[in-house]
Parts: C-alpha cells; sequence; structure tokens
C-alpha cells in the first residue's frame, strides 16, 4: 500500500446484521466485518468504532458510508426511523462518527445506496436513469436520475412500498394493501398464512415454489402481479432506462420475471416500456458492503 493511497470504510446496518467493510473507490472489498445487530445505539458504536479503529491502523481512510434501511435525514446525517430497527430512532450517526475519527462520514438509505453501487459497479452502470428496488423484509427504490442520486424534497423519495395497491391486503408499512403487503419477505409469509392458515418464511415459499408446490406457486403468483403492477406506475411516471431488483427477486427470479414483465407490459404506456430493461441485481451477495461504499464515495464527489 503507498502511503498515498486511500481507502474508504463501509457500514451497513440492518435489522439482523451489520457489516464493516474495508473498500477502495473501484469498489473493491478488502476485507469486511459482519455481526448480529446490537439492542442499543452505544452497543452498535462500540462494536462498529473498535472495526474501524482496527482498519485505520492499517489503512488511510478518505471516508466512511453508511447505509440504512428506513427513513433517514442524509443532510443532517440522521437515523430517523427504520420500522425493525426503533432503537436507532433518531440517532446522530455520522456527526458520532465524526467526532470519534475526524473522517467525513455520509449516510443514505439502503435502497439509494443499492442504487448507487448497482450504477457505479453493477447492471446499472451503462445508464443514467435507473431504479433499484429492494425486495427483502420491506420493500423500497432508489432512484438515479440524469445522473444523479434522487433524494426529494423531504430525502425520502422513494418510499414505493408505503403505495395502497389494493383496500384489502396484509397489514405492512403502516396499512393494508400496500405495495409492501404483496411484495416483500413479510408481505408474502403473511399472504401465505392468511390463505393456508399454516406460518412459513418468504424464503421457504420460494424455495416450495420452485419444487413446483401449488400453493407456494399462487402466493409467487400474486406478488408477482402487484410488482409488475407497481412498476409500471414508477415506468410511467419517471421513464427509466432500467430497473434492477435485488434481494427475493435476484434470488428467485426464474419465478417472478415472466409475471412481472406481463403485468408491467399491460399496464404501462407503450412510450415508456418499449426501451426498458429490467435486470436483477449483479452485485448480490456482496450488495450491501459496496452499496456502503458507494455511499461514501458519493458523499465525497457531491461535497454534501
Amino acid at each position: 500500500m503507498g502511503s498515498e493511497e486511500k481507502y474508504l470504510i463501509g457500514v451497513d446496518i440492518g435489522a439482523l446484521k451489520i457489516s464493516v467493510s474495508i473498500g477502495d473507490f473501484s469498489g473493491n472489498i478488502i476485507d469486511n466485518n459482519v455481526f448480529k445487530t446490537p439492542l442499543t445505539y452505544e452497543a452498535v458504536k462500540h462494536h462498529v468504532f473498535y472495526l474501524i479503529d482496527d482498519y485505520l491502523k492499517t489503512y488511510s481512510v478518505e471516508a466512511i458510508g453508511i447505509a440504512c434501511s428506513g427513513l433517514i435525514d442524509s443532510k443532517k446525517g440522521l437515523i430517523l426511523s427504520p420500522p425493525n430497527i426503533p432503537w436507532l430512532d433518531n440517532s446522530p450517526i455520522c456527526k458520532d462518527f465524526y467526532d470519534k475519527f475526524s473522517i467525513p462520514t455520509y449516510l443514505e438509505n439502503d435502497a439509494n445506496a443499492c442504487a448507487l453501487a448497482e450504477w457505479k459497479w453493477g447492471n446499472g452502470k451503462d445508464y443514467n436513469n435507473i431504479i433499484f428496488v429492494m425486495f427483502g423484509s420491506g420493500i423500497g427504490a432508489g432512484l438515479i436520475l440524469d445522473g444523479k442520486l434522487y433524494r426529494g424534497a423531504s430525502g425520502i423519495a422513494g418510499e414505493i412500498g408505503h403505495i395502497r395497491m389494493n383496500d384489502e391486503g396484509p397489514y405492512c408499512y403502516r396499512k393494508h394493501g400496500s405495495l409492501e403487503s404483496f411484495c416483500s419477505g413479510g408481505g408474502i409469509a403473511k399472504m401465505y398464512s392468511k390463505k393456508y392458515t399454516n406460518k412459513i418464511t418468504a424464503r421457504e415459499i420460494s424455495r416450495r415454489a420452485k419444487d413446483g408446490d401449488k400453493k407456494a406457486l399462487d402466493i409467487i403468483f400474486q406478488s408477482a402481479t402487484y410488482l409488475g403492477k407497481g412498476l409500471a406506475l414508477l415506468v410511467d411516471t419517471l421513464n427509466p432506462d432500467c430497473i434492477i431488483i435485488g434481494n427475493i427477486y435476484t434470488r428467485s427470479e426464474e419465478l417472478f420475471r415472466d409475471r412481472v414483465l406481463q403485468m408491467m407490459r399491460r399496464e404501462s404506456l407503450d412510450e415508456s416500456y418499449k426501451d426498458l430493461v429490467l435486470l436483477p441485481s449483479a452485485l448480490q451477495e456482496t450488495l450491501g458492503d459496496k452499496s456502503a461504499i458507494g455511499v461514501a464515495i458519493n458523499g465525497i464527489s457531491t461535497k454534501k
């Protein structure tokens, strides 16, 4: 490592686990450490600070990027209200990291962070207008429009999971019948439980569907139908070049793709749909780490 060479630290915060990585400006992950998400903000800082201190013994770090699920205020560096990590509500994480390390620290929600990573190093790198859709425990979108990350007036653009798709449906994201009710791990599990009474996870439903189980295939078909309808709204509203879907879709593209495209084609304007490309995530298991590194790079380049 040359003395002039600079590196980046990425912190990917999820409800179940946190990953702390060291990477370079090309998106290469040199090392990472993963641990179970602690149950207090102070414990989160303790674990993460320890790992960063260790990296700083070896690497010269130019910036820190943090990706976190839920509502955040990137301008103020605040985690506002991650739905599955309530003990992080109103955490001034960027200030706390800067106070500790004197290294510029930047924050984005996980969908925005993943959009940046796919745009820089994944399936979105050839496009200037992409939508990245997180399709995991919840659903949300990160928007790259005209070659820039778009956050909206309040910094929370892309909360597509809150869109009501039906008057009825599982209770997800503060209402019944939201897009998240049908297109998320929790929503899929709730749909199955309501229709077939027994409780199994979305991962198990996908596994059974791949094996040809009719009940599981029925639930996946419903989810894919609503996903296609929801994406059609984005196609007509934002006219993207490319939509990239991660998580559940990437792992089970063969179960979703045909029905999603069928509904998008039916519900979208021909002029909006004709040049659109629908792709899975290219980064897959490295997406979380690269997304946090991407936040650091984007923060440096835009000087927030």
